[in-house]
């Protein structure tokens, strides 16, 4: 597996909320050797227990990974419990197109001082 790093810019867009469900359009910019654009969907649910919540979302990713183009959509799966986080990001399998087709690999996500930043570790088939 090859490991990179990199920052992304995120921008969320309230979709009509249901009950005690939210839906966001997202909207993120990739910076560094994955650098690109996405776009994808967020369902949520937050909990009356502050700190607890779960969400769910897909994007796909447009641009390049270290000098090579294509496209891939990624999975995640996030559950908040009193605050302690569990995330799970991953790639589709079999959604990269073009000179990434074969891709696969999971994402981590961190967020420091305001800031989005990437962990991606990937391969190809």
């Amino acid at each position: 597996m090859q490991r990179i790093i990199g920052e992304f810019t995120v921008e969320l867009t309230p979709q009509q909320d249901e009950k005690a469900m939210g839906r966001m359009m997202l909207s993120k910019a990739y910076i560094g050797e994955l650098a690109g654009n996405s776009y994808g969907q967020m369902l949520s649910v937050r909990t009356a227990e502050p700190g607890s919540a779960g969400y769910v979302a897909m994007e796909t990713f447009t641009g390049t990974l270290e000098g090579k183009s294509g496209t891939f959509s990624l999975q995640h799966s996030g559950i908040m419990s009193r605050g302690e986080q569990q995330l799970t990001v991953v790639v589709v399998p079999d959604s990269a197109t073009g000179e990434l087709a074969g891709l696969y690999g999971n994402l981590q996500i961190q967020n420091v001082d305001g800031k989005h930043f990437y962990d991606f570790e990937y391969a190809f088939a």
